[in-house]
């Protein structure tokens, strides 16, 4: 990225924040002489319609065009070997939402499915965006009048050096005193206003690592059965080494006895058989901790693991893909549009601020009916009401809200620069992908030379050796070179798949074409 994106909200920071249309219309009203009593709630409607503080601006895309300095159109292609095919970048493509549906493995396909429905961190990602939601429908209610009945009944004595309450001059009565009391706070300088707005751009936040936890889930349960399927066959392949290890230190052995080997050789057939024998334990742990893994992410106990395997040679590997432009790589990760929230918040924030030093006008209102007896309440006389309107405004705070006005401003351009720092880190990320993908084919293809040289050295040792031309122990040499060289080709293949599935989750994981993250309870 040549220029970090400009923080378009950072200009608004600069501009004025006093409320110009309301000094044009308290100008009209001198110049008109519009009576004051028309001309003050007028002066406050418009206030109403403003806020303090800067609106904000979502960021510009970098001005990039390339995730790499030498983009590469397609990777090479190693024939007859699974997992061996041309990928072909198709830059400005669209993400499926089911990406994952491209490997063509029905085990895999439905441990997805099972992840998305039961994996608890989703769950209670998605019970954390209705938690946001509600906080915003709750604070929208401060746009409204707030109305409050309340009824009072009362028996009391009254002194008799002072007057009496009642009319009827009794001492000793009850007092009964339904009442509704209006309440309303205009919204002159925007507070209410910039408050709901921090609070949406919480939501969206929360809406946006719900998303991230989405697309994490997916990533890791198809990386997981990838590694899964990679350790199984790695597994077999150590153990068939370990067999035929095992009978070349027998035949080495009686060759001793009838002394046509040495100690020397002996000993060093037994020092490899145990070090393949400890590389067997580790592969065990990896594999029995992946199915612990794909349990958890399936919302399920260890002992209640999926029983689904996975074979890398039943994987298809996606042949086109697609490689969001720049621009869209910031319209679509989770992580770069939740920073960007995160701006948002900080930006309304700082309204939040500067609105807290300017006045209010609370405004109230209230109506009832009191009686000595119920049955009197509202009969004529009875009645009572009341209308007021406040002026409060902050004269001296020991410098409180100054400081919080700053440190607003302060850590809106703490959220600029971290909003800056994943944008880089989402580039970084793709790019290390896309090389990952162009060395991953490289490695394939030489660990496939790798693997038909050992081959062709096991199959013309077998001959040898049929022929009376090499020993046995021969043989078993090339043959473990042969499975040794097998493994190698195994975890090439493993790369290639896992780094696909990593390109689909840097690329934002398609959750945009999935209709019910996109509509109803989880849009925006």
């Amino acid at each position: 990225m040549h220029n970090p994106p400009p923080i378009s909200a950072l200009t608004a920071l600069r501009q004025p924040t006093r409320n110009t249309a309301a000094r044009n219309l308290m100008s009209l009203t001198r110049q008109s002489r519009l009576p004051r009593r028309v001309a003050v709630p007028l002066t406050l409607l418009l206030l109403a319609a403003c806020a303090v503080g800067p609106y904000f601006k979502r960021p510009a895309a970098p001005q990039v065009s390339d995730y790499t300095a030498h983009p590469q159109s397609s990777t090479l292609a190693t024939a007859d070997t699974a997992g061996g095919a041309a990928q072909r970048f198709a830059k400005g493509g669209d993400l499926a939402a089911d990406w994952w549906t491209l490997f063509h493995s029905p085990a895999l396909n439905a441990l997805i499915d099972q992840s998305l429905e039961r994996n608890p961190d989703l769950k209670a990602a998605q019970a954390a965006l209705s938690v946001a939601r509600e906080q915003v429908l709750a604070q929208r209610g401060v746009y409204y009048p707030s109305v409050v009945a309340d009824f009072s009944a009362t028996r009391q004595r009254q002194s008799g050096q002072i007057s009496p309450t009642l009319n009827s001059n009794a001492s000793l009565f009850n007092l009964f005193t339904p009442e509704v009391t209006v309440t309303y706070l205009p919204d002159v300088f925007g507070l209410n206003r910039r408050t709901v707005e921090s609070l949406q751009a919480e939501e969206q936040g929360v809406r946006f690592q719900m998303l991230a936890t989405y697309t994490t889930l997916t990533s890791n349960v198809v990386v997981a059965a990838i590694q899964a399927g990679s350790l199984q066959m790695q597994v077999d392949a150590t153990r068939r080494l370990i067999a035929s290890s095992t009978e070349a230190l027998q035949i080495l052995r009686n060759q001793l006895a009838k002394g046509y080997a040495s100690q020397l050789d002996v000993s060093a057939q037994e020092s490899q058989l145990a070090q393949l024998a400890a590389t067997l334990p580790p592969l065990m742990k990896q594999l029995a901790q992946l199915h612990d893994l794909l349990a958890a992410l399936t919302g399920r106990f260890p002992s209640e693991a999926p029983d689904e395997s996975f074979d890398l040679a039943t994987l298809q590997l996606p042949e086109e893909l697609p490689v969001s432009l720049p621009s869209a790589l910031v319209a679509q990760r989770p992580d770069v549009l939740q920073a960007e929230a995160n701006l948002h918040d900080a930006s309304a924030k700082i309204g939040i601020a500067i609105a807290n030093r300017l006045p209010s006008f609370p405004l109230t209102a209230n109506a009832g009916s009191s009686a000595a007896f119920f049955s009197q309440l509202f009969s004529g006389g009875t009645g009572f009401w009341g209308v007021g309107v406040d002026a409060t405004a902050p004269l001296f705070q020991g410098g409180q809200l100054l400081h919080q006005e700053r440190a607003a401003k302060a850590a809106y351009t703490q959220a600029a620069e971290q909003y800056r720092s994943t944008v880089l880190a989402a580039f970084q990320n793709v790019a290390d992908t896309l090389t990952a993908l162009e060395q991953d084919a490289e490695s394939l293809k030489a660990a496939k030379s790798a693997a038909d040289a050992a081959k062709v050295t096991r199959d013309l040792a077998r001959l040898q050796w049929r022929d009376g031309y090499a020993n046995y122990l021969s043989l078993l040499n090339a043959e473990q070179a042969d499975e040794q060289s097998q493994i190698a080709l195994v975890q090439a293949q493993a790369s290639r798949y896992a780094d696909t599935a990593a390109l689909f989750q840097a690329l934002g994981g398609g959750w945009w074409n999935r209709a019910d993250l996109t509509t109803g309870k989880y849009a925006k």
